[in-house]
């Protein structure tokens, strides 16, 4: 059974950092494309980054690009989502997603706030 579970995040204040962290069981990040989406409050869920397999080709939605940093530890099996520079409209439900040939697993979700 395929389980992703997110962690890391919280609350932070704007300008901040947070780094998230999905790990995989019953399937090997290595093998597949990993994504983050985020929801943000109103709005539908959107793209935030993504690695592709096995390369680790990386590209970010504009909204991120220069702040937040998407890797993979194959060892650890584990995917991160580095969070520079957070700003309020960063705040949302944070959640990974693995594309196999058997279809998108998810995981359930982290609340990440920035907030003073």
């Amino acid at each position: 059974q395929v389980q992703l579970v997110e962690a890391g995040g919280g609350l932070v204040q704007p300008g901040g950092s947070l780094k998230l962290s999905c790990a995989a069981s019953g399937l090997t990040f290595s093998l597949y494309g990993t994504i983050w989406y985020r929801q943000t409050p109103g709005k539908e869920r959107e793209f935030v980054a993504g690695i592709s397999s096995p390369i680790g080709s990386t590209n970010y939605a504009d909204f991120v690009k220069g702040r937040f940093t998407i890797s993979r530890d194959n060892a650890k099996n584990t995917v991160y989502l580095q969070m520079n520079s957070l700003n309020p409209e960063d705040t949302g439900v944070y959640y990974c997603q693995a594309v196999t040939g058997r279809g998108a697993y998810w995981g359930q979700g982290i609340q990440v706030t920035v907030s003073s």
